[in-house]
């Protein structure tokens, strides 16, 4: 009698993510980084794009009808460990991903939400048909986690103040961490800094709302320090949101899902491989070391 093979549980990420045809970023970017942790990726995809590992010509969103439609069938009956969000498409498509997310939060309310505020391509080209830094507001609201680079952080937060001031003003005004990304910045090394809400020290990801008359404290937890590799690369902030959210569904803290991702990310960059001129794929599946 041949003997049956009981199969390893994963858990899996839920994703809110566009189309890349490239493969360098987006939706396969994360279903590689993802499933390289040892969780599953459950996709939905927010929007097409018409584009190659250097430029963006054209974005379609999807309709909003099929994400909820999507969503509502995944969470009837699959476990859901964490959710990532990358570009939204559309000012409706924000709702609606915000919408999925709340009602995921009412069963679950210490899931990890981990948005890269995606504005637009590297390249300048817009990724959303409105607005997008009015559009992204209604996810961020949902975010227990938010990773911008240096050009989002300055778009979000338009007020004269420092670069460190901006990312706890995004702490203050979402009531959520922040994983400032420096690859944008000057410099031998690339310097990413973690900002934490003080209230949250003993489990990060609580996406609490401070009592009316309690006056919550931001601060600088931590900072990593990466020796800055020659060359760009596509996709590197989809595949960070995507390693952390992953650690996290795996049950590992906020510090610990933050030092292993960017670790494996670091790897990937170093190991990239060419497609084409111009950007270089980070090398998200098969790793040495």
């Amino acid at each position: 009698m041949t003997a049956v093979r009981r199969l390893d549980q994963r858990p899996s990420v839920l994703v809110f993510a566009g189309h890349d045809p490239s493969g360098g970023a987006g939706i396969q970017a994360d279903i590689e980084a993802i499933s390289a942790q040892g969780a599953h990726a459950l996709t939905i995809i927010t929007a097409l794009t018409v584009q190659d590992n250097n430029r963006v010509s054209a974005v379609y969103p999807v309709d909003a009808k099929i994400l909820r439609a999507q969503f509502a069938q995944l969470l009837a009956h699959i476990p859901i460990a964490a959710v990532k969000i990358g570009i939204v498409g559309s000012q409706e498509n924000a709702n609606a991903i915000a919408q999925c997310v709340e009602t995921l939060q009412e069963f679950q309310a210490l899931i990890p939400v981990v948005v890269d505020p995606v504005l637009g391509s590297g390249g300048g080209h817009a990724l959303v048909v409105d607005d997008a830094v009015v559009a992204v507001q209604a996810v961020l609201r949902r975010a227990t986690l938010i990773t911008p680079n240096l050009p989002e952080l300055r778009r979000l937060v338009s007020a004269e103040r420092t670069d460190e001031l901006k990312a706890i003003g995004l702490c203050t005004e979402f009531n959520c961490d922040v994983l400032l990304k420096g690859g944008h910045a000057q410099g031998d090394d690339v310097v990413n800094s973690w900002y934490q809400h003080a209230q949250l020290i003993q489990s990060p990801l609580q996406n609490q709302h401070p009592h009316p008359h309690q006056h919550p404290q931001y601060f600088h937890a931590r900072s990593w320090r990466w020796p800055r590799l020659e060359g760009e690369f596509h996709g590197t902030g989809c595949t960070l949101a995507a390693s952390i959210a992953a650690q996290l569904a795996l049950g590992k803290t906020l510090e610990e899902s933050l030092s292993a991702a960017q670790a494996y990310v670091q790897r990937s960059l170093q190991q990239a491989y060419s497609i084409a001129a111009g950007q270089a794929i980070p090398a998200r599946v098969l790793q040495k070391g």
